[in-house]
């Protein structure tokens, strides 16, 4: 995986699985790759990878079953998707809102582009 350099590789870890969630690759009570297996692909020490762990554990994303491994809690899609929306539109829709407002971008060309985005990646 290549990192960001200005972003935790922790936290990137946790944007890799909460990906991995959205997207429907690891589901409800699914088992997930372990901590080792994580930190041996991902080139990082298996410290940095039980961080991870340990933050989507305490967000009740994932679970750990004793001697079985990591799962994805039942809600845990669901909660991945508030949380990231919810960081989505703190962090990115602002910044979006200032650029439209700099380059003088209204919301109805923004929905044009939209549609049309909706439109060639749903077909």
């Amino acid at each position: 995986m290549d990192f960001i350099r200005n972003q935790p590789i922790y936290i990137q870890i946790v944007d890799y699985f909460c990906d991995n969630i959205l997207s429907g690759n690891w589901k409800a009570n699914e088992k997930i790759p372990s901590v080792r297996e994580i930190a041996v692909s991902m080139e990082v020490n298996p410290n940095t990878a039980i961080r991870a762990y340990t933050i989507l554990q305490d967000k009740e994303v994932i679970f750990n079953k004793r001697g079985v491994g990591y799962f994805v809690t039942s809600l845990g899609p669901i909660k991945v998707l508030d949380m990231k929306r919810d960081e989505f539109l703190t962090t990115e829709v602002p910044q979006l809102f200032k650029t439209m407002n700099l380059l003088q971008i209204s919301f109805d060309d923004i929905k044009k582009y939209y549609d049309k985005y909706i439109a060639e990646n749903n077909a």
